[in-house]
């Protein structure tokens, strides 16, 4: 089995990141920020400007901001793993592509973080290789490496 890239796993985290009320706008904005402050490289000022416009819905700069990650590289998508770490770790903790990567290195499956013991585990549905591309996000295509 080959390693999954940071590129695959937001591929893969993108629908569960998109989703209603995953992450707030405050934490948008503290990610873009800090990916804007600290790696303007990774985003520039009118990048930056752009995702944060509140005249656009946050699911779509979120989604344009995750593909723009994407297309951007490896690295990018690293530093914004990192950042959402920083920003948001109870969800990064919950991310699809870190219960794979659990499952994959034969670590236990750990529940989700405020599960009662017995109850079931959210089950999110599997999707094809590149299933992000669709409403959640379109035009979203796994990195070619």
């Amino acid at each position: 089995m080959t390693e999954q890239t940071y590129c695959d796993r937001l591929v893969q985290d993108t629908p569960f990141l998109t989703g209603l009320g995953r992450l707030s706008e405050q934490q948008v904005d503290r990610i873009i920020l800090q990916l804007n402050r600290y790696y303007p490289q990774i985003l520039s000022n009118k990048d930056a400007e752009k995702f944060r416009n509140p005249k656009v819905s946050l699911r779509v700069r979120l989604c344009d901001l995750l593909g723009h990650l994407q297309r951007s590289g490896e690295r990018d998508c690293q530093e914004f793993y990192r950042a959402l770490y920083i920003h948001a770790q109870p969800l990064h903790s919950c991310l699809p592509s870190r219960h794979a990567l659990r499952k994959t290195c034969g670590f236990p499956d750990l529940p989700w973080p405020g599960r009662r013991p017995g109850a079931p585990h959210l089950l999110l549905p599997s999707r094809p290789q590149g299933a992000a591309r669709g409403p959640a996000c379109p035009g979203l295509l796994p990195c070619h490496h």
